[in-house]
């Protein structure tokens, strides 16, 4: 009967472990979290359309983030410059966090009653907002969106793009997005580098623009990459895939390729709100920039990487490495064991055999899908014993030609060198001669496997 329970109560332990490792282990949505930072500066005054700007941004805003409202794992904030100091004298510090950072549910409310009491007087501190909108988010994990809404440029000095470059490195914030209300022409093109900017000429297009936006916070974006062979087709896969911000630098995901149960490339959530340049980690690596996903959508991300195998086999204890190169290039591509397989693109590579002495194979191909092989022969071992110490050296005979591979630097009497077969020649003086009379040379034949005693007198 106790056993029964023992087994029982056992039973249920393990259980309950099993469901909360899964529950450890299922991973949490991040955070979602957006500040909208709203221009009040007094050119927010001026006339667009059916109303004063000021007036037709506060009702679209406060419609859209009415809209949110209901959006499960969001949190929103409000930052207002320009509102609290006239203008003359021009205050830069005028930038305020009105609304700190409440969930969707709590703050809608809150931010549409304090829009209502906003009244446009100041300056344009356009980079202060953005540094300090930056100090505003929570430091734990999440995805920190600026949304900049103005009708001007920066006013009070400073550099919006440096702000907006340095938080995003940082990983504080994402790429802002910058809705441009009834903008000068001339000045449209320097919000560029703050941030994706999207040009808001009519009040129509203010509402589009802010939905777009948001699309990008809330909306699941998938993408998928297809490796592609020398025929177009998707069948390269188990290449390491990084997704790199296209704006800071910085990697986002790093991803190993997979085909699906179906045998096609996997499916991967992707952020939209960000650029990407892609890299196929292959050899050499293979990269597309610019690439923008739309939200909500899926997108395909082509990159050309045909691939075969090389090879080069050899019966030795030593684990000999060699250097691959591009065709008729001296950078250094990858360094390579023997007896493994690697996958290279196709096309042509110079190797070099890392032995005593080098081997060297030129515009050696490799093609789509097969492996390239090449066998060596197995090396020999040389025992050299010299009667002294001294100088000199040990050569490859080439035709006619000696290269020299080796040292005698006076430093010992033996020397035990692994070679690959072929014919040598020892040539040796002694440290106490004192005329070139009395080098000594001496020629061998080291064959595959064998072992040699060259003995100098």
């Amino acid at each position: 009967m106790i056993t029964k329970k023992i087994k029982i109560l056992l039973m249920a332990t393990l259980l309950f472990i099993g469901s909360f490792s899964a529950m450890a282990q299922k991973k949490k949505d991040p955070v979602n979290r957006i500040l909208f930072i709203f221009d009040a500066s007094q050119s927010m005054l001026g006339r667009w359309q059916s109303g004063r700007k000021i007036d037709i941004a506060k009702k679209l805003l406060s419609n859209m983030v009415d809209s949110l409202q209901n959006i499960e794992n969001l949190e929103i904030g409000l930052r207002v410059y320009g509102h609290k100091s006239g203008y003359p004298p021009q205050d830069c510090d005028d930038t305020h966090l009105e609304v700190n950072f409440l969930k969707a549910a709590f703050a809608v409310d809150i931010i549409k009653k304090k829009l209502k009491v906003i009244r446009a007087r100041g300056t344009t501190p356009i980079a202060r907002s953005l540094e300090e909108g930056a100090k505003d988010f929570p430091s734990d994990d999440a995805r920190n969106i600026v949304i900049l809404i103005t009708d001007g440029k920066e006013e009070c000095g400073m550099d919006p793009c440096a702000v907006s470059r340095l938080y995003q490195r940082k990983g504080i914030i994402l790429k802002p997005f910058v809705i441009g209300v009834g903008l000068d022409e001339s000045w449209k093109k320097s919000f560029d580098c703050v941030g994706r900017f999207f040009d808001a000429s009519k009040e129509a297009d203010f509402t589009n623009i802010l939905n777009v936006v948001i699309s990008h916070v809330i909306d699941n974006t998938t993408a998928q990459v297809n490796l592609l062979d020398e025929n177009g087709e998707p069948t390269e896969t188990n290449v390491n895939l990084t997704f790199y911000n296209d704006f800071t630098g910085t990697s986002k995901y790093n991803y190993i390729h997979t085909m699906n149960a179906y045998g096609n490339p996997d499916t991967m959530v992707i952020d939209p709100v960000l650029s990407y340049k892609v890299v196929a980690h292959t050899i050499p690596p293979v990269s597309i920039s610019n690439i923008t996903l739309t939200p909500g959508k899926h997108t395909i991300i082509p990159l050309i990487t045909p691939q075969g195998e090389l090879e080069i086999k050899m019966n030795s204890k030593i684990k000999y490495q060699y250097i691959v190169r591009p065709a008729g290039f001296d950078t250094t591509l990858h360094v390579q064991e023997i007896n493994e397989i690697e996958k290279y693109l196709i096309g042509r590579y110079d190797i070099e055999l890392l032995t005593l002495p080098r081997k060297k194979f030129y515009d050696v191909e490799v093609n789509q899908s097969t492996i390239t092989t090449y066998s060596i022969e197995t090396p020999g071992l040389a025992n050299i014993l010299l009667p002294s110490k001294g100088y000199g050296g040990l050569y490859v005979k080439n035709g006619d030609e000696l290269e020299q591979i080796y040292h005698f630097k006076g430093e010992k009497t033996q020397h035990r060198l692994t070679l690959l077969p072929g014919n040598y020649k020892v040539v040796f003086r002694a440290i106490s001669a004192k005329n070139h009379i009395y080098t000594t040379e001496e020629s061998f034949k080291l064959r595959s496997g064998q072992s040699e005693l060259i003995k100098i007198y």
